[in-house]
């Protein structure tokens, strides 16, 4: 009897023993499951807050657009329905509202009311051979042209755009580059604001950019359609392009079709003012020369001393699916070859685009765009060198035209014939940026996305000064959120 009541005793232990440890499991895990769901409550809390946040901030910017783009209305009718359907560039004064967010859209790093700031990362990358040993010395003037045989990277760029307020935009890009030996290079290429409500189509723009001349001098290189910039371009413009710290004041004219014309006022000084005030590059003894001459020091001293760049431009509807763009553009200013030495550049560019009514993500087009350009570079004499160089006047002409057929979505096929020429100088057989020239290039690009690209390209090239070359280049691209829009 003991002996059962002791087993009975052990038995009833044991069970009670077990009932309390499962009800401990069962405290425990009813305590993370409560815990559980309550970090989940708040993540759905934080997350709606956050979206709504992000709605009433959208929303915000929405309504002030829409009251400055009403105003902008109010006060130019005829000009905004002058515009080309979804083809010619928008009035200079009109903001156009802005989407609802994705991801392809820049990053935006800061917002404080209506302002904000959007950074984006674009690199280009080149891989080639040519029949010359090194083709920046003669044939790959541009800065941004491929630099050498095998590998280049000469255009990496960050941009930063956004709104200042709701009277400015501004806009700053910074270029990385490397050189032949891989080392880097940076340059402030373009840091501006821009107004965005002055009445009557008007519009200024202020700080370091690009002159408004011509259609492709104001492109950055990912908006090329060919790996290198035309021959005639460097020539009169150098390997920077023409850029420089100034002011420009634009007006869209109220006609019955888009009529834009604008003026640029720059300092004019530097090797970004190529054929102007700038002092060149050094000789064997460290005397600054440009075509030959050496470069005095001219300071600004009145506005004659300036760079002067106009504009007018102006877009027509041929049809519903065919739209031409004509322009014309000047350079005025000094140069440094001598005390009262002048230059002078003209151009003008024509621009036509047919894309069917039934095209798909804009295939498939076939665009046309010429720029022709002739130089008047009045040169100062030098007497202190061993061959002395008169006074003379070197004129330069030249022109490009390309054709660009998208043939299938993604893919584009481009053909581009290039002539460039001029008087005979004094010092012609040692500079390269003049003498007779001319080039051929058949290329094809393949988008895989929005974001990148790859283009191959073949240039005949045949010059005055080294013959005949062949070159094959394959250039790469990939971007990193989304650039702001570019002018048709």
């Amino acid at each position: 009897m003991n002996r059962f009541l002791g087993w009975s005793s052990a038995l009833f232990l044991a069970v009670a023993s077990l009932s309390a440890q499962q009800t401990n499991q069962l405290e425990q895990i009813t305590q993370q499951l409560k815990q559980m769901q309550e970090t989940f409550e708040q993540q759905q809390r934080t997350m709606r807050e956050d979206f709504e946040r992000r709605v009433r901030e959208q929303q915000t910017q929405i309504d002030a657009l829409k009251k400055q783009l009403e105003a902008t209305r109010t006060n130019a009718p005829v000009a905004a329905a002058a515009l080309p359907v979804a083809t010619a560039s928008p009035p200079a004064t009109v903001v156009p509202t802005q989407p609802a967010w994705s991801p392809s859209q820049p990053l935006t790093l800061a917002r404080t009311g209506s302002a904000y700031m959007n950074v984006s990362f674009d690199a280009l990358m080149d891989v080639g051979g040519s029949t010359v040993k090194d083709p920046s010395a003669q044939l790959e003037l541009g800065d941004h042209d491929p630099i050498k045989r095998g590998f280049s990277l000469r255009n990496a760029e960050i941009a930063l755009d956004g709104a200042v307020d709701p009277y400015l935009k501004g806009f700053a890009n910074i270029v990385f580059k490397l050189d032949k030996n891989n080392q880097t290079e940076v340059e402030l290429e373009e840091a501006y604001l821009q107004s965005s409500s002055l009445p009557a189509n008007l519009q200024v723009k202020a700080g370091q950019f690009f002159a408004n001349f011509g259609r492709q001098n104001a492109q950055h290189p990912h908006q090329w359609a060919f790996v290198d910039a035309p021959i005639i371009l460097t020539r009169a413009f150098g390997p920077d392009g023409l850029r420089n710290v100034g002011v420009q004041g634009s007006w869209l004219v109220p006609l019955s079709f888009f009529t834009e014309v604008s003026l640029g006022v720059f300092d004019g000084q530097g090797s970004t003012a190529f054929g102007f005030r700038n002092p060149g590059e050094a000789d064997a003894l460290g005397v600054s020369r440009f075509h030959g001459r050496a470069t005095l020091d001219r300071t600004l001293e009145g506005p004659g001393d300036l760079l002067f760049t106009p504009r007018i431009a102006s877009s027509f509807e041929l049809t519903d699916v065919q739209t031409l763009v004509v322009g014309a553009s000047a350079a005025l200013g000094p140069n440094d070859t001598g005390s009262d030495r002048r230059t002078e550049i003209y151009g003008g560019d024509l621009y036509w685009k047919w894309k069917p009514a039934n095209a798909s993500a804009g295939f498939p087009f076939v665009s046309w765009q010429t720029e022709a350009l002739y130089e008047r570079f009045q040169a100062g004499a030098d007497p202190l060198v061993p061959v002395p160089l008169p006074a003379e006047t070197l004129d330069d002409w030249g022109f490009y035209s390309q054709v660009l057929w998208g043939f299938h979505p993604r893919w584009v096929a481009g053909l581009r014939g290039e002539y460039a020429n001029g008087n005979k100088g004094a010092d012609d057989p040692q500079d390269v940026f003049r003498g007779e020239r001319e080039r051929v290039s058949p290329a094809l690009t393949f988008y895989p996305s929005e974001f990148s690209k790859v283009r191959l390209q073949f240039n005949y090239d045949h010059g005055a000064l080294f013959g005949d070359a062949q070159s094959v280049w394959l250039q790469m691209e990939f971007l990193l959120g989304a650039h702001g829009a570019h002018k048709f």
